[in-house]
């Protein structure tokens, strides 16, 4: 701003920094995709069980009657493939490169779906990897899709900024685990997205307890959650509070996360519905 600046942009043709707008850096789909809602699903740390949390998201909304898709964006460490027991390589035609199928019709896409084998390394550097999530966006042809998930990789680095500037995200739902880390975690990914701009939808506690076979107690393995006090404090509700479930590990590991009981995030998905 000049100092000779009288504060009537209306009658300036002056492009300087107090009128200039933020830039929608926001990029498109392509044309064989109409995608009604992105719903980034994040963690401030690695190991919380950030893509069990999206299978079974995907998995309970398709269940509902909701057309679904997943992007693995965790482009160095993808396994939504193995979850869904899905192997095959992705195939193109004239639309595009095309998703794959999971046994419920979840649309995916991942970048083990492109490798010769799924055990090769993806050795690159940040601007490759957010190439990479770009075209997983706007060169496949995703089709109709109400709810699309997106895992990320954790912490709130390259891929986490490419989502949030060049993905019409709605939302983001952060997962954590009750250990004193809690609080670091989810204000680690709560600051990024409220830096830009990103709704935080709430928070999902992950490995939260485990039920005795014998009598059924609820066992705090990682001590007394304090989840329900940081998710006040930050004014985000507690979408679910998921257990150890060794039936649910061993689906997973089998490729049928689909069969997994969905009633710990049956109310996540309802609160997703009501967006």
């Amino acid at each position: 701003m000049s100092e000779a600046c009288s504060g009537n942009c209306s009658s300036c043709s002056s492009n300087c920094s107090s009128r200039e707008e933020a830039q929608d850096m926001r990029i498109p789909c392509g044309p064989f995709s109409n995608v009604k809602k992105v719903i980034g699903v994040v963690s401030g740390k690695g190991g919380v069980g950030k893509s069990l949390v999206t299978s079974m998201l995907a998995s309970a909304m398709q269940a509902r009657g909701n057309a679904c898709a997943v992007l693995d964006a965790d482009i160095t460490g993808p396994s939504i493939p193995k979850s869904f027991g899905i192997k095959s390589r992705a195939k193109a035609d004239e639309s595009g490169l095309l998703p794959e199928e999971s046994k419920t019709g979840i649309k995916i896409m991942s970048i083990n779906l492109l490798l010769e084998s799924e055990e090769s390394p993806v050795v690159w550097r940040g601007p490759v990897i957010s190439g990479v999530i770009q075209q997983f966006w706007k060169d496949v042809a995703w089709g109709d899709v109400d709810y699309m998930f997106v895992d990320m990789p954790p912490g709130t680095g390259d891929v986490s900024l490419t989502v949030f500037q060049n993905l019409p995200v709605d939302g983001i739902i952060i997962v954590t685990t009750p250990q004193d880390l809690v609080t670091m975690i989810v204000k680690k990914a709560f600051n990024m997205a409220k830096l830009m701009n990103i709704p935080v939808l709430g928070i999902v506690e992950n490995m939260s307890y485990a039920v005795c076979p014998d009598c059924g107690k609820k066992i705090n393995i990682f001590g007394e959650s304090k989840i329900d006090e940081i998710a006040a404090e930050l004014g985000v509700p507690v979408l679910a509070k998921i257990p150890i479930d060794p039936k649910n590990a061993s689906l997973v590991d089998k490729g049928a996360v689909e069969l997994a009981d969905d009633k710990y995030v049956a109310d996540a998905v309802d609160f997703l519905k009501k967006m």
